[in-house]
């Protein structure tokens, strides 16, 4: 699958948990408790690459494809389009490269 947006639709389709829990904000739950987890085996990839030199690019693949999952599916939950959210956030790093603020705190710097 090559386009993003259709990836999005994808996760709408496939989210596990909408036919046993008819609760939106169960699921949203779910989904945001879902990506910081699948984020945390990311690191925990990372950490053994640097610490051990493990270098199975394959499981840190399929826990990058689980950190997708659950954006693109919390994307679709509040009807973003995903590629939409990505144009964003360029526009976003684009301004701040623009203004000489790239490192810094705080959501509008």
């Amino acid at each position: 699958m090559n386009d993003i947006d259709k990836y999005g639709q994808y996760t709408v389709d496939n989210w596990f948990s909408s036919d046993e829990d008819p609760s939106p904000l169960r699921a949203l739950a779910i989904m945001s408790l879902g990506l910081a987890g699948e984020s945390g085996e990311v690191c925990e990839k990372i950490k053994k690459f640097i610490r051990d030199g493990n270098d199975d690019m394959e499981l840190l693949k399929k826990e990058l494809g689980d950190v997708i999952f659950y954006w693109a599916r919390i994307c679709r939950y509040f009807d973003m389009v995903p590629s939409d959210v990505i144009a964003t956030n360029i526009k976003k790093l684009d301004d701040r490269r623009a203004r000489g603020v790239r490192r810094g705190s705080g959501d509008n710097r």
